[in-house]
């Protein structure tokens, strides 16, 4: 009998495909649209205020429109684009319910990874997976990036919330982030502009920032109770908790502003995954080192952030390991000439940064050595 067809309706008692019986709703499958759409409403008014002269439009459209009018004088404008996420550091902040910085963490990972060659970002769209969507909840987590997004001097122009009932746990959910920005060809920074006798300066990172967490979860957090994460510990002077979710220092803001004001710097590189060892190569030639002064038993001449420290003592590190997994208090190094350190100094104290002298840069392979 083909029902579709003939408008003919089962006889009494005849037996109904499961199709037939069932009335199946999107909500009933675990999808609140209309919680969406108040999460949406929820975050308008902020990413708005992240705003920028050149977007076109503002959230609900399919696809973000930005204009490049304002660029047109660069002589060869390269667009930088880059992408990452939080990882496990999500994980902990889910275990204490803290929401409210993760987001920040999200941005920092991705404009300043684009700002070492010197590209200014321009906007930001995140990628939001959850079990469950609460429109309070998304409302706090986006507020922390669009506080990075402030930080950083881009606008959140769109992103993507995603329900996931059935694939991950109501309470769970994922950080993605992707930025674009631009530099002009001529002025791009890189290690063909990297020489013998160069200094590297640091600029201090506000603690773990945003790697090394699965190791932090086994040695700091895994076999303690929220209560002990959230109690103040005298060594650390605040808790495992504050420490471990404090959110990642944001650079690209303060370097966008200083490297349009000519100042002389050659190179940078982000300390993340890796630690200084894996990353501060990445702005050399083939032909040089970066000879780090880390000061042996004594300790570097920066200062190292204690939870830093601590984690390093409770997973029982070599200072080898540590330095490949930590960034040991460097959340971006800058290598510039010996002759232009102190107006490269000048400049970033004035945007409210304390560059340090972490090394120099002598004969070598393109690697990272330590004395």
């Amino acid at each position: 009998m083909d029902v579709g067809r003939t408008g003919a309706k089962p006889q009494t008692g005849e037996a109904m495909s499961e199709c037939e019986r069932r009335h199946v709703t999107y909500a009933d499958a675990g999808v609140d649209v209309e919680e969406g759409a108040r999460a949406v409403d929820a975050i308008r008014d902020a990413v708005r205020a992240t705003s920028r002269p050149e977007v076109i439009g503002g959230l609900g459209g399919f696809g973000s429109c930005f204009s490049m009018r304002g660029f047109k004088d660069m002589e060869d404008p390269i667009l930088v684009s880059g992408t990452d996420g939080v990882g496990t550091k999500l994980a902990i902040a889910q275990l204490l319910d803290r929401h409210e910085t993760v987001g920040q963490d999200l941005v920092a990972m991705c404009v300043d990874d684009v700002v070492p060659v010197g590209a200014e970002p321009l906007f930001f769209l995140d990628y939001l997976a959850l079990g469950r969507l609460k429109a309070e909840h998304v409302a706090t987590i986006v507020g922390g990036i669009v506080e990075g997004c402030r930080l950083a001097g881009c606008a959140l122009v769109g992103g993507e919330m995603a329900e996931h009932p059935g694939v991950m746990a109501t309470d769970d959910y994922d950080l993605a982030g992707f930025v674009v920005g631009i530099v002009d060809r001529p002025r791009m920074l890189g290690p063909e502009r990297v020489h013998v006798g160069d200094v590297i300066l640091g600029l201090p990172s506000s603690g773990i920032h945003s790697n090394g967490y699965s190791l932090v979860r086994r040695v700091v957090i895994e076999g303690r109770t929220t209560g002990q994460l959230e109690a103040y510990d005298s060594g650390l002077g605040e808790s495992i908790a504050d420490a471990v979710l404090r959110p990642t220092t944001i650079y690209a803001g303060a370097l966008t502003r200083t490297l349009k004001a000519d100042a002389p710097i050659h190179a940078m590189a982000h300390i993340t995954g890796g630690g200084i060892t894996e990353n501060l190569n990445r702005a050399l030639p083939t032909t040089v080192d970066a000879a780090v002064d880390r000061g042996g038993a004594a300790g570097p001449a920066w200062q190292v952030p204690p939870i830093i420290t601590y984690c390093v003592r409770a997973a029982g590190l070599t200072l080898d390991e540590a330095y490949r997994t930590f960034n040991m208090g460097v959340g971006m190094s800058l290598i510039v000439a010996p002759g232009d350190v102190d107006a490269v100094h000048t400049a970033l104290a004035a945007e409210g940064l304390e560059p340090f002298v972490m090394g120099t840069c002598v004969e070598g392979s393109g690697k990272v050595v330590y004395r």
